[in-house]
């Protein structure tokens, strides 16, 4: 089964970091191999659900021209455009996935930290739905937890195998440590950035 939005709320009523995102040198670390394995230097649009309280978002903001954000939390919600209100090409939203997929396409979809907060069944709908969602040179990033977490059904590597099922894409990107793994899947077969030069 998939988390309840009760156990978000119960997270962020203790704390407006409940993650340690901000102060912690492993989330930080994190973020920068997250950004060193995007495959070009700008994306036209990013989006990314569970943004949480928008640390990864607003590195994100920098690498786009338009990047939507979403957490199921409101407080999350309104932490993120705190955050990032100094960054007018970002919009962040209250939604709740798999069932407030937004429209449009997009060119990188952030998946982090999200997977296995749902079940096998919303995880593989997610899947669907992100694929569908990709631009013709799009790409999807995956970084997931791999240590067991206390009431989710699935685990990092239980998520990324799914994605590995399921995506009919090729993988450009796969970077493993013992705490996380980190992948991007692309529709194109090699990266976008070899006859990408400096603005």
């Amino acid at each position: 089964m998939s988390l309840s939005p009760e156990y978000f709320e119960q997270l962020f009523s203790a704390s407006e970091d409940p993650w340690s995102f901000r102060t912690r040198w492993y989330e930080k670390r994190k973020r920068e191999v997250t950004l060193a394995s995007l495959v070009r230097q700008r994306y036209a649009r990013i989006f990314e659900p569970a943004c949480a309280n928008g640390e990864l978002s607003a590195l994100l903001a920098e690498r786009c021209d338009e990047l939507l954000c979403q957490d199921i939390n409101e407080t999350a919600v309104k932490l993120a455009r705190h955050r990032l209100r100094e960054y007018g090409n970002v919009r962040v939203e209250h939604a709740r996935m798999p069932g407030d997929w937004p429209d449009g396409y997009f060119d990188l979809i952030v998946l982090s930290e999200v997977g296995y907060f749902l079940d096998a069944g919303e995880w593989a709908q997610v899947i669907e739905q992100t694929q569908l969602s990709l631009s013709p040179e799009g790409g999807i990033l995956a970084c997931h937890w791999l240590h067991p977490i206390e009431g989710c059904s699935q685990d990092g590597r239980q998520v990324h195998a799914a994605l590995e099922t399921l995506l009919p894409l090729h993988r450009l990107v796969r970077h493993e440590e013992p705490d996380f793994i980190l992948e991007y899947w692309s529709r194109q077969p090699t990266s976008l950035d070899l006859a990408e030069t400096n603005h």
